[in-house]
């Protein structure tokens, strides 16, 4: 096996000078992908006229998508309505992969087809120096939707995943211009376990401005209680999922909350801790028997 039928979606925005290793991290995978998708988000450097010099083998369809800047949910998006093939695998454009990744995390859908989705464990790096994981960052294996509420229990470049997956759950949340991925993995989480390949295959570089998680590092709480509140009134949870969402939502209300009284912001922070009554009585109406866990 030479090639396997995985599209794989890098989108990217200002990284001329990473995009190349990402893109080259893809290229030399022992078992090759075969279409690579790079969607240029509005990019004002470089990043063209890097692309246009790249050398792809015959054997991969290249293709490259130019939108006008909209955040990486919209173009993970596109590129994954631009998709070809069965199984997706996603990149961030300043992270990159282990030689064997798809070639790996391929064999092990393969040999465990009754899982959609699939992660990888990572090695970590900041500013080219490796960098140790605390234990709540490690990977989970199975059903990891209670360990995906807590924090992003998935890394995005680690992720390969049947394409028809997107049909049950919906694609990125575009309205996110950070945390969209952890809006995904609750989407999924609470429906579907994750196989856990565990090996560092990714390479996920930290530590620069550019990257959104430091751009929106002061509204990812308020994200993520969005994306919380948004899992609440569907109907996809049951109670037990409900409760661990409820509780997990009451603890980040509580902090952003008292966070923006702390700071003078009053209007805001009442109406965030006001929400803790209202989910507590959503929560008893679509459960009642959750009154006692609410009570206690």
């Amino acid at each position: 096996m030479n090639r396997c039928p995985v599209s794989v979606i890098i989108p990217t925005f200002n990284r001329a000078l990473l995009l190349k290793p990402a893109i080259d991290s893809v290229l030399r995978q022992t078992v090759q992908c075969s279409e690579l998708i790079v969607i240029d988000d509005g990019s004002t450097d470089n990043t063209q006229k890097i692309l246009g010099n790249l050398s792809i083998s015959a054997q991969i369809s290249f293709r490259v998508y130019h939108q006008k800047n909209s955040g990486p949910a919209a173009a993970r998006n596109l590129g994954v309505c631009k998709s070809e093939f069965p199984l997706l695998a996603f990149l961030d454009s300043d992270d990159h992969w282990h030689k064997r990744k798809l070639e790996k995390q391929y064999q092990s859908l393969v040999d465990r087809s009754d899982y959609q989705i699939s992660h990888t464990r990572e090695k970590w790096l900041r500013r080219g120096r490796h960098l140790n994981q605390k234990k709540k960052h490690i990977p989970r294996h199975g059903e990891i939707f209670e360990h995906c509420l807590q924090l992003c229990g998935v890394g995005m470049s680690t992720v390969m995943m049947k394409r028809e997956l997107f049909d049950h759950v919906g694609l990125f949340d575009e309205t996110l211009r950070c945390c969209e991925d952890y809006d995904l993995w609750l989407r999924i989480g609470c429906r579907y376990p994750f196989l856990l390949v565990d090996e560092p295959l990714t390479v996920k570089e930290g530590g620069r401005e550019d990257q959104v998680s430091s751009q929106y590092r002061l509204g990812m709480d308020r994200m993520r209680i969005y994306s919380l509140r948004k899992l609440l009134d569907t109907s996809v949870l049951n109670s037990h999922q409900y409760l661990m969402t409820l509780n997990e939502l009451k603890k980040k209300v509580t902090i952003f909350g008292n966070g923006c009284l702390k700071h003078g912001n009053k209007e805001t922070g009442v109406s965030f801790l006001d929400l803790i009554p209202v989910y507590e009585k959503m929560a008893v109406k679509k459960f009642p028997m959750l009154r006692e866990c609410l009570d206690a």
